[in-house]
């Protein structure tokens, strides 16, 4: 398949994408994952198909599952009013807000798709388009209310705007029909939209490279890309300064429902295949449900609820400054996701992404048998253990891989992260210095003498290296298990430990240079680890060596 590197390499040469992340299933198996280009501005760090990226109004698609979900179950219905006294939504809070009596009309029907009433391109307040997520801090002005504004003021600003057309009549893209389609998930479950969304979309369907974004860089999540900015615009914490709008112009935070999550491209795979309507993978609803989401509007043939309908091929996209996202799901069996981390409008830019998945199709004759999705639970309950007086020990519970890797680093978490179809013996270094402490099919692993006067972070991280994989190593990143080894934890729990082999001691004690790797030891693509066994250059320590 090496065409789709060089389709996706050419796309990105001609439109100065920054990086890219691609990944497509067949038949319900993931076939092909790759990234491409850079994670970050400097063009320093490689982007990695487990880097996280926002996925922009992909979002919608994620919240008409959910409310198909609820329709399914019996605690939402499409045809029920969403503001008024029998509605919803009849909170006073918006209630007090509405000035058009035809926002009573509007049904959860209208908010999927796009027929609710509002009308985006028409301007509002002196600004050419009436949507506030070009405008968060007027909207604070107007609403009376600190900034950065909230959702639920966003949606209390939008009914006192009123509606630009009937609800039903036309159709008109609307983000803010999707933010309260947020707020009836939260008020019929009674629970947060993420965590709702997460406990009975995500984790039933394996997906764990999935959240919410924020807005600074300085609180993006663990292994979530960077973002190339494009253009400036006012900060919505409304300091006056115009700042990148892909880092606090746009208020990312009161999108959530209809442009808020990150994903991986694998891991969105991973959620369409979980509701495509076919038998390669349980679905989270019904064919009937799912035939139901899919049907065209009565006002937009091309547009169904929550998704972009082609016959029997469906897809969304999603644009914000620095992000660029495509998922599609055709009727052949193939599903596909490219994830940019850098925003262009140009139709003929969209023109060409959304050929690239189709090209790869159409010249690939002979595919992959593997699955490289990785497990989809992790390790839990991490914890050190003193068995006696002269050994410690991590031990923890399996997750649903064939192998583990135990990752040890001291003064600081992991930074640098196993990649996919590389296999890691045991005293190998990862580019931040992070020692490969074990590597096996156990629950335990013994730990090496630590300093008291250091503190450490282990990681387990499960695999899955099988026939299922072609025995390439596929790994959960997501959710692993982290544990804080404080001097105080040492020197109460693990007085005396046993030892890696020399090399990683001498890494842990600083005495080797950070993040180098001896030569005979460094991961080799593809060759699995023996398991109990090590490296014939390295010879074991004493059971007792001296404290490090």
């Amino acid at each position: 398949m090496t065409h789709c590197d060089a389709r996706m390499q050419q796309f990105m040469d001609r439109w100065n994408i920054l990086g890219a992340s691609f990944a497509l299933a067949k038949d319900g198996r993931l076939v092909y994952e790759r990234a491409f280009g850079y994670a970050d501005v400097a063009r320093t760090v490689p982007l990695q198909p487990y880097h996280l990226l926002r996925v922009a109004s992909i979002s919608k698609p994620v919240t008409a599952l959910a409310i198909m979900k609820l329709v399914e179950e019996g605690q939402l219905s499409l045809s029920h009013k969403v503001f008024g006294p029998e509605g919803y939504l009849n909170n006073p809070a918006y209630a007090n807000e509405i000035q058009d009596p035809r926002i009573a009309d509007i049904t959860v029907q209208h908010l999927l798709e796009h027929t609710a009433g509002w009308d985006r391109t028409i301007g509002c307040d002196g600004y050419e388009r009436c949507d506030p997520i070009d405008f968060p801090t007027h909207v604070a002005e107007v609403m009376h209310v600190a900034n950065p504004v909230g959702d639920s003021t966003i949606i209390r600003y939008m009914l006192r705007q009123g509606l630009n057309f009937a609800p039903g009549s036309r159709f008109a893209y609307s983000n803010t029909g999707y933010l309260v389609l947020g707020k009836i998930i939260e008020t019929v479950t009674q629970q947060p939209y993420a965590a709702w969304v997460r406990q009975h979309l995500l984790q039933p369907s394996g997906v764990l490279e999935a959240a919410l974004g924020r807005n600074l860089a300085a609180n993006h999540l663990e292994r979530e890309s960077g973002y190339l900015s494009r253009y400036r615009m006012l900060s919505c914490y409304n300091t006056g300064q115009q700042v990148p709008a892909a880092y606090g112009g746009f208020h990312v935070e009161a999108m959530g429902a209809h442009g808020g999550w990150l994903f991986s491209a694998r891991d969105l795979v991973r959620l369409v295949l979980a509701a495509d309507g076919f038998d390669s993978h349980p679905d989270l609803i019904s064919a009937t449900t799912l035939g139901t989401m899919l049907q065209a509007s009565a006002t937009a043939s091309y547009y169904a609820k929550g998704w972009m309908v082609d016959g029997s091929s469906w897809w969304h996209t999603g644009e914000l400054d620095g992000t660029a996202s495509l998922v599609t799901r055709t009727a052949g069996g193939y599903t596909w996701s490219i994830l940019l981390n850098t925003g262009n409008g140009s139709p003929q830019f969209w023109r060409e992404l959304k050929e690239i998945g189709w090209a790869c199709v159409a010249a690939t004759t002979t595919w992959p048998t593997h699955d490289l999705f990785a497990p989809e639970h992790n390790a839990t309950n991490l914890q050190a253990t003193a068995p006696d007086s002269t050994h410690g020990q991590l031990t923890w519970t399996n997750g649903s891989g064939t192998r583990r890797l135990v990752l040890l680093r001291r003064d600081a978490p992991s930074t640098a992260f196993p990649l996919d179809g590389t296999s890691y013996p045991v005293a190998s270094l990862l580019p931040d210095g992070t020692i490969i402490a074990a590597n096996d099919s156990s629950n335990h692993a013994q730990m090496p003498n630590l300093s008291p006067l250091h503190t450490y972070y282990a990681r387990v991280i499960e695999y899955r290296q099988d026939v299922t994989t072609n025995h390439h190593p596929v790994y959960t990143l997501e959710g692993n298990p982290l544990l804080e080894l404080s001097p105080a934890m040492l020197a109460r729990q693990v007085p005396q430990l046993a030892s890696l082999p020399a090399p990683s001691l001498a890494q842990l004690a600083g005495n080797s240079p950070t993040g180098t790797v001896p030569e005979q030891a460094t991961p080799t693509p593809g060759v699995p680890p023996q398991a109990g066994t090590l490296p014939e250059h390295i010879s074991p320590v004493p059971a007792t060596p001296p404290p490090l």
